[in-house]
């Protein structure tokens, strides 16, 4: 396929006939979409390698959000917020690796047990997890444990749990609207 460029003024357009289906439509934007998510990114990104990331990071987003989009609503704004999203959430994740790497090498070398740091580690990230979760009430802990750590689908969790897919949905989303926010007044602390 050759190298369409969609002008800015028809991205709304063109998304809607990806939302309708139109895979070709579709294509040509991504294609016209990636310089300028490029773009986006590297006003927050000045590593390469990470900025290659969150671009992919920003595609599977829109391909997984496009149905949320309004084409009656401009797309920019709407395509900076994912972006911009997703650089933060990248640079959180990379800052967090970076604060955990040992940049001296022979230090590892010096522990007893290595596998002890891991499991002290281990033990603190799911204290903290088990924390947050107690803040849930007993329902909506067990539909988080059951989607989100047993990897269960919505489907399943509604039996597993005697309700609604839809009832599912709406505890969920509750429950990981009270974890933000716990999570956001945890890390002002």
């Amino acid at each position: 396929m050759d190298k369409v460029v969609v002008p800015r003024e028809a991205w709304p357009a063109f998304m809607a006939r990806a939302q309708a289906g139109d895979r070709q439509a579709y294509a040509q934007l991504l294609q016209t979409l990636v310089p300028v998510i490029r773009a986006l990114v590297r006003k927050q990104v000045d590593d390469e390698e990470l900025t290659e990331d969150v671009i992919q990071d920003v595609l599977l987003t829109l391909h997984r959000i496009r149905h949320t989009y309004d084409p009656g609503s401009p797309f920019l704004p709407w395509l900076m917020a994912i972006a911009h999203a997703r650089a933060i959430d990248a640079l959180r994740r990379h800052g967090r690796r970076a604060r955990r790497e040992v940049a001296d090498d022979d230090s590892l070398l010096e522990m007893a047990d290595p596998s002890f740091a891991l499991r002290a580690e281990r033990l603190d990230v799911g204290e903290e997890l088990d924390g947050f979760l107690n803040q849930l009430p007993a329902r909506q802990r067990q539909l988080v444990e059951h989607v989100h750590l047993q990897e269960m689908s919505l489907a399943e969790a509604a039996q597993a749990n005697n309700l609604s897919v839809s009832a599912v949905k709406s505890l969920l989303h509750r429950a990981l609207n009270t974890l933000r926010r716990s999570g956001a007044s945890h890390g002002q602390s």
